[in-house]
């Protein structure tokens, strides 16, 4: 599950038809360029949520790219002045198990309800997935005018982008799949309408949402320096959660020592599986994935 967050909570991807268009022809561009499998998607006016797989192993690079074309492309919609990204790293949560996968799918799809906006994900106008499109939506969206060149190739007049089903799912098992993820919307969407309730609030409604000011931001109060999660196995899964807990730490314990020995010279140290920037940028050596979870 990726999360990227708007500079100072800005609402500058407010739902309207020109952002929403741009955002999903960034991410159907992006996507086959670097071989991402995209399975969920929901757009925010002040973040962006994506449940994907990283295929070839080259994420930082898909979102390099992705990002990009969805700051300049915003930069010109909204007249925009600065950096459209906030400035803490994006969020990147692996999920290990199908548990997993079916609770933070239904988290991207129940986050215009959570955030008090529709009461129900569906009424959400921004760019998403719904629950029927899991494994079988396309997102289509033509050439936005903003930005990007019509004379250049890499840029066709219109693209589309199969939604593909998370590897955790069997195929015969797609509407138990996606039934699941129904279940565990409702509930996430029976949360989020008591503590509006309990709160005394309303919901804003997704005609009052598109209206909203892009240049205004969300006051609301947000926790900082909160713990920044490397993966999710679900609920219930403790002996996966400290299996997963120890490969980390033996990941990081790992990568320290590499890099001390690369700091003292020896260039012929290998690094751990998953190391990325010293191989990418510095022709560091490093094992092979022995099992990919």
């Amino acid at each position: 599950m990726i999360t990227r967050r708007v500079l100072r909570r800005h609402l500058l991807f407010r739902p309207d038809a020109a952002i929403t268009q741009l955002l999903v022809y960034a991410l159907a561009v992006s996507a086959p360029r670097f071989g991402i499998e995209v399975h969920a998607f929901c757009a925010m006016s002040t973040h962006l949520h994506l449940v994907v797989t990283d295929v070839n192993g080259v994420l930082p690079r898909f979102l390099q790219f992705f990002h990009r074309i969805v700051a300049l492309g915003t930069k010109v919609l909204r007249a925009w002045e600065g950096p459209v990204w906030d400035h803490e790293a994006t969020s990147v949560v692996r999920l290990l198990t199908r548990a997993a996968v079916v609770e933070k799918i239904a988290y991207v799809l129940a986050n215009p309800v959570a955030a008090g906006l529709v009461r129900h994900a569906r009424e959400w106008p921004g760019a998403k997935v719904d629950v029927g499109e899991l494994g079988c939506g396309v997102l289509r969206a033509a050439r936005p005018v903003a930005y990007l060149d019509p004379e250049n190739p890499q840029w066709p007049e219109e693209v589309t982008l199969l939604l593909a089903l998370p590897p955790a799912v069997e195929q015969d098992s797609v509407d138990d799949f996606r039934h699941e993820v129904a279940v565990e919307l409702n509930v996430q969407e029976a949360q989020a309408h008591s503590a509006l309730q309990q709160q005394g609030r309303r919901f804003l409604g997704a005609e009052r949402v598109t209206k909203i000011s892009p240049y205004e931001r969300v006051t609301s109060f947000e926790a900082l320096g909160e713990r920044n999660p490397t993966f999710a196995v679900g609920r219930e899964q403790g002996d996966v959660r400290r299996i997963a807990g120890a490969a980390v730490r033996a990941f990081r314990a790992s990568y320290r020592a590499a890099l001390e020995r690369w700091r003292a010279g020896v260039r012929s140290v290998v690094f751990p599986a998953g190391t990325w920037w010293m191989c990418t940028f510095h022709g560091a050596s490093a094992r092979d994935f022995g099992l990919t979870v």
